[in-house]
């Protein structure tokens, strides 16, 4: 998921969401972690149970934000106690080989951070099974990446792939491994359904979700909204009000990560989840409406109420275009008084951004649900998938680690980072912010909508440059340009669906 890469992009792509727009010079062979781098037949009665999941998976999922909000205002520090009566995150879970002399490669587009966070991961399964793992910096469009490694005779033994376009891909090209028993076992254990079936092509599982996000969220500056007099919006017009109060105190609204084309599709996705609603959401995924749908229209029209507004905007257009996804947060919450924007939106991961800078997560940087611009809020998640790319023991193992408890917490710890594994203690998680934010994922079970461009091919929605990254750039270039926007839209659909 972009997102996650964010720091680079988790869009968790994880893009999970996850992604700067891909990583490090991908051609080398990667930083070794020793040197510490890292249909008809349905019944009504069925879809009203649907219809009625999906309203709680909502509120629960909104309801995290109100009770981050909750958290933020007990002025909490970073680093919160666990919870009282929360489990110990003590001991090993899962049992994995001993592979002595075995080396592994393991690709992702993270970079700064969460690569290093993630690295840590990597080092306790090394020292559980002798192994030596090298991390290689991958980048955006990963299948072309991996298809360029696998070309060359290098592929790397694992790779975590941001879209859900990717998985299918590469079990298309015959380059993805199924998962073995030891994996799938820690899989039905300890995941739901529904992101079980999220890393399954026809009906073979193939992946691990290791990495969750929640990217219907909005991050801001404590000290700019208490300035301004503004509070926390839970509608698009409030938000538009707010934007407009923030702007004419002296502080841009929002930071846009214009540059990195992944945040917009994000963008797009939550108006258009929640104006047009989930079921011409999944039409939309699927391209079996068009993107000069009147729905589209309206999502579009919507959005450029915001990026419509240069005073609105840190830098104006031209400046959010120029703005990749790390900057987009630092320059959010630096600056004292005068930070470039008072607010910027992406998923939970943000918090990984945040830590770069001097302000604490619960204090100086709050979190509000993304607005509801019809009548619900939307909520929209992203994540990575970790799959095997080779058919040897180690990278088996290392999916084993993966789907448990064990590894995922490693990384909770370090914060920006959720697991849709059910087995994480929420003790795992830093502060009571990430905590709401994980335990209402899991309360969501099976029912979720996942990101939209993670879900399309990769030439549509998880290229640079081209597809719907860069149609959605030209159009924070010229938001009144709306018609222009999904005629482009919906000829590159057209060409990477196939018509």
């Amino acid at each position: 998921m972009r997102g996650q890469h964010g720091t680079s992009h988790t869009h968790t792509h994880t893009r999970s969401g996850t992604h700067g727009e891909g990583g490090s010079d991908g051609g080398s062979g990667g930083a070794s972690l020793g040197q510490g781098r890292a249909g008809p037949g349905r019944s009504r009665a069925k879809r009203r149970t649907r219809a009625r999941a999906r309203a709680r998976t909502w509120a629960a999922l909104a309801a995290a934000g109100a009770l981050t909000l909750t958290a933020c205002g007990n002025g909490g520090a970073a680093e919160d106690p666990p919870p009282p009566g929360a489990e110990s995150t003590a001991g090993q879970r899962v049992e994995l080989p001993k592979l002595p002399g075995e080396k592994l490669a393991v690709a992702a587009v993270w970079t700064g951070p969460e690569q290093e966070n993630f690295t840590k991961v990597l080092k306790e399964f090394e020292k559980r099974t002798g192994a030596t793992v090298t991390f290689v910096p991958a980048q955006d469009p990963i299948v072309t990446f991996l298809g360029s490694k696998i070309a060359g005779g290098q592929p790397p033994d694992v790779a975590l792939l941001p879209q859900v376009g990717a998985l299918v891909s590469a079990v298309k090209n015959k380059w993805a491994q199924p998962v073995g028993p030891e994996a799938q076992a820690q899989l039905d254990k300890n995941y739901s359904g529904g992101w079980k079936s999220l890393g399954a092509v026809e009906g073979t599982q193939y992946g691990v979700y290791y990495k969750a996000a929640n990217k219907s969220l909005i991050w801001y500056n404590a000290k700019a909204f208490e300035a301004a007099g503004v509070q926390p919006p839970t509608t698009w017009k409030e938000l538009l009000t707010a934007a407009d109060t923030l702007s004419a105190s002296g502080t841009p609204a929002v930071s846009v990560a214009g540059a990195d084309g992944w945040t917009l599709t994000d963008w797009f996705e939550n108006v258009y989840l929640s104006q047009a609603g989930p079921e011409k959401y999944d039409q939309l995924a699927k391209h079996q409406i068009k993107w000069t749908d009147d729905s589209v229209k309206q999502a579009l029209t919507t959005l450029g109420e915001l990026f419509g507004r240069k005073d609105f905007l840190a830098g104006g257009q031209s400046g959010a275009l120029a703005t990749e996804f790390p900057k987009s947060v630092t320059q959010t919450f630096t600056g004292g008084d005068r930070p470039a924007a008072a607010m910027v939106y992406e998923g939970d991961f943000v918090a990984v951004n945040i830590a770069q800078t001097e302000a604490k997560v619960g204090e100086d940087a709050l979190v509000f649900p993304f607005p509801a611009v019809g009548s619900k809020p939307p909520v929209v998640s992203g994540g990575d998938v970790a799959v095997a790319l080779k058919p040897s023991k180690g990278a088996q193992a290392l999916l084993t680690f993966l789907a448990s408890p064990d590894a995922a917490e490693i990384q909770a710890r370090a914060g920006g980072f959720v697991s849709p594994n059910k087995a994480v203690s929420p003790a795992a998680y830093p502060n009571d912010i990430q905590r709401e934010i994980a335990k209402a994922l899991i309360a969501a079970g099976d029912d979720f909508r996942f990101d939209m461009s993670d879900q399309a091919p990769a030439a549509f929605g998880g290229t640079p440059g081209s597809g719907e990254w860069k149609a959605l750039q030209d159009f924070l270039a010229n938001p009144s340009d709306v018609a222009g926007a999904q005629a482009k839209l919906e000829a590159e659909a057209a060409k990477a669906y196939g018509g």
